[in-house]
């Protein structure tokens, strides 16, 4: 995979995916290993893009903020159904039929080993990376849940499937950042590793940023890197140096 360019500068907005993106995959989501400089480094970013920086992830609020403990940067969760603005301004959209959702993956969570069920504020995943043979179920018995609820989709992402609001995506949520500030007028630069940031990756390169595509896998994104040490890597570089003006 290419080497990534110095795409950061002063006139930047950074907007960083969590899982296989800035934190390796793990079997489980509570057994993610997170760096213990992690924290430090988007510290670092924060203060040299004078705010402009947001994790936009999946994960629920309170599922990733006790990883980075104690959070300071504004944040999407859930995909953007939950979002935190850089003056703290609190957002949340938790649809119609998510519950019916919720009790048919209990359900099926109950009676196979293997299926873990994430319960979040506006959204749920079940994961089956540990039972990969049960895919096809998960799918149907989620698709047959929601098939009378039009305000909710599925979004098959990496060994997982969540049930979430149609209008919501990392996309909308980048978007809505972009509309305030510190973020407005800059040139966005997206990192995200899952089928799930493709919305991101089109939506800052349509405001003429850049996307970059964490891993293997087919991607609008302009720009790739291995995998998440590469991206720590070069943001660890981009802190080393003043950042240039646009």
């Amino acid at each position: 995979m290419s080497t990534l360019p110095k795409l950061l500068t002063q006139g930047s907005a950074l907007f960083l995916d969590f899982d296989g993106t800035l934190a390796d995959l793990a079997h489980r989501p509570d057994a993610v290993d997170v760096p213990g400089d992690l924290a430090r480094l988007l510290d670092r970013l924060h203060e040299q893009l004078n705010g402009a920086l947001a994790v936009v992830t999946g994960r629920a609020r309170e599922d990733i903020e006790p990883m980075l403990s104690p959070w300071r940067w504004p944040a999407a969760f859930e995909h953007g159904a939950l979002r935190i603005s850089a003056h703290g301004d609190v957002s949340a959209h938790r649809p119609q039929g998510i519950d019916r959702a919720v009790a048919a993956a209990q359900h099926l969570a109950g009676r196979h080993t293997g299926l873990l069920l994430e319960i979040k504020q506006t959204s749920m995943a079940l994961h089956f990376r540990l039972a990969p043979s049960l895919e096809a179920l998960c799918v149907q018995t989620l698709s047959r849940a929601i098939e009378n609820a039009g305000g909710l989709q599925l979004l098959r992402g990496k060994a997982v499937i969540e049930v979430k609001s149609v209008g919501v995506n990392k996309g909308l949520a980048i978007q809505a950042f972009m509309n305030e500030a510190p973020f407005a007028g800059r040139l966005p630069v997206f990192a995200g590793d899952d089928v799930t940031d493709e919305a991101g990756f089109a939506v800052v390169q349509r405001l003429g940023g850049a996307g970059i595509k964490v891993g293997a896998g087919t991607s609008i994104a302009l720009h790739r890197c291995d995998n998440p040490q590469a991206l720590r890597a070069w943001l660890t570089e981009a802190t080393l140096t003043p950042l240039i003006h646009a």
